[in-house]
């Protein structure tokens, strides 16, 4: 068996930036810190922070009135914010930078006087925070909803996207509510961010090439689920799994070449189990671009001099990447 790489894959920016913001909360306060909702939605991660003293909540009632709650890499509802001011919480908001992009649109294009159409999925928590940026955000689910939206006036609209969709959907989505509306507008850059495009283009161009495709990712991660549609829709048999366990030996009945990849929110060790647990004969990365984007933490939470410390991996355990310089304490 050859296994193909997609590249790039597993952890983004904003990933990178949320996870180092709980550790850096941990370590500079101690534990217990809160954390309203999953901080990205992968349940290594989860697992791993909670083992070191976060605890995860749905709502912020169930956090201690002054106690310190991060707010997840999805973003909330200044609603939500609100709420913690009331109750004295400390918070550390760790939205990603291209969400909380697309709350300032929301908030501008309601401001001039649009119908705001939010692309994107219902219950995600990403489109929950954005659909409570503003009164009056009308949510798109696919094309069949964007022919039966209702607008106050459909000269004066605009579309927003969750930055985790597939980009060909979207489009098609797009393409749909600017029959009804051809004066739609939108945003002056694209909001699917472009760590979610780029995993779905590397995906494609070796799809084609793969009898199989692994995608590394938990149920509720959007971008991973992406991942596993871009495959399918190049006609490639396709599967979801959270780790190497959830391998079933009966797909690689027949399977010469096999393509991997993780969703942004999956960290890169699970990979490397992955192909550990494969054996495979080869292993040949394709990468389609390279990916230069950080996020600094706030200035509260930086770390003066960061340190060395042999095998760190944001979000993985040690041994993986000997040398990596460390851009702030890990615990």
């Amino acid at each position: 068996m050859e296994v193909l790489l997609a590249a790039p894959r597993s952890f983004c920016a904003g990933v990178e930036r949320a996870v180092d913001m709980v550790e850096n909360a941990l370590h500079r306060h101690g534990p217990p810190i809160w954390v309203r909702r999953q901080i990205v939605h992968n349940t290594h991660v989860v697992a791993r922070l909670e083992a070191a003293g976060a605890i995860f909540v749905d709502e912020l009632d169930q956090v201690p009135e002054g106690a310190t709650v991060v707010f997840s890499a999805h973003g909330v509802a200044p609603a939500v914010r609100t709420d913690a001011t009331r109750r004295g919480l400390h918070v550390i908001d760790a939205t990603c930078p291209l969400v909380a992009k697309v709350h300032t649109e929301a908030r501008r294009f309601t401001a001039r006087g649009d119908t705001v159409l939010l692309i994107g999925h219902a219950g995600h928590d990403e489109v929950e925070g954005t659909l409570g940026q503003v009164p009056g955000i009308r949510l798109v689910g696919d094309v069949a909803a964007a022919g039966t939206v209702d607008v106050d006036d459909p000269r004066r609209v605009s579309y927003l996207t969750q930055t985790t969709l597939a980009a060909d959907e979207t489009t098609a989505i797009v393409g749909a509510l600017r029959d009804r509306f051809p004066e739609l507008t939108g945003p002056d850059t694209d909001d699917i961010c472009y760590a979610t495009t780029n995993r779905q283009e590397a995906v494609a161009a070796i799809a084609a090439a793969c009898d199989l495709v692994l995608v590394v990712g938990s149920a509720n991660s959007s971008n991973s689920a992406r991942l596993v549609e871009v495959a399918r829709r190049h006609g490639t048999p396709a599967h979801l799994i959270e780790d190497a366990t959830q391998i079933r030996t009966d797909w690689l009945d027949g399977v010469r070449t096999l393509g991997l990849t993780a969703g942004a929110s999956a960290p890169p060790h699970l990979v490397d189990e992955v192909i550990a647990a494969l054996g495979p004969d080869t292993v040949t990365e394709h990468r389609v671009t390279d990916e230069n984007v950080t996020f600094l933490l706030p200035p509260a939470l930086r770390d003066p001099s960061p340190r060395i410390r042999p095998g760190y991996r944001p979000g993985s355990p040690p041994g993986t990447t000997p040398g990596v310089r460390e851009r702030q304490p890990f615990l």
